[in-house]
């Protein structure tokens, strides 16, 4: 004879399960969301959409201007001539390399923004006409 397994009582279910039981899925959605700028409608600075290309942008020219000095140290003689040979050609390219991301990161960003509002205007519009 075998003894059927018993079902879990309110007291033996796990934390998690008491949690997924007792969560409402729309606020769970939005608090867990990746990003919270779907959620909420604050405006945002020109500063906080575009300060991560900027500072690539900054870093690449930096990183540029560096192999530029680099490389023109080679032209004059001095000791380790060879070594900047080598390293101004590197961080002439490392640093156009930089700068070439974060220059085409910002139309990527301006693109986003347009689709963003688009998606957002037409959201309003479709609650506007069906939640009448």
């Amino acid at each position: 004879m075998e003894i059927p397994p018993k079902s879990p009582d309110e007291s033996e279910k796990s934390p998690q399960s008491k949690e997924l039981l007792t969560s409402n899925t729309a606020s769970t959605l939005c608090i867990s969301s990746r990003s919270e700028s779907v959620w909420t409608t604050a405006p945002r600075s020109k500063w906080d959409i575009y300060h991560k290309p900027v500072i690539v942008v900054s870093v690449g020219a930096a990183v540029f201007l560096f192999g530029i000095v680099i490389t023109s140290l080679s032209c004059i003689q001095i000791k380790n001539k060879n070594v900047y040979k080598m390293c101004g050609p590197a961080f002439l390219s490392l640093g156009l390399m930089i700068l070439v991301c974060g220059l085409v990161w910002i139309p990527i960003i301006r693109k986003k923004q347009k689709q963003r509002q688009k998606s957002q205007f037409l959201q309003s519009l479709k609650s506007f006409f069906f939640n009448r």
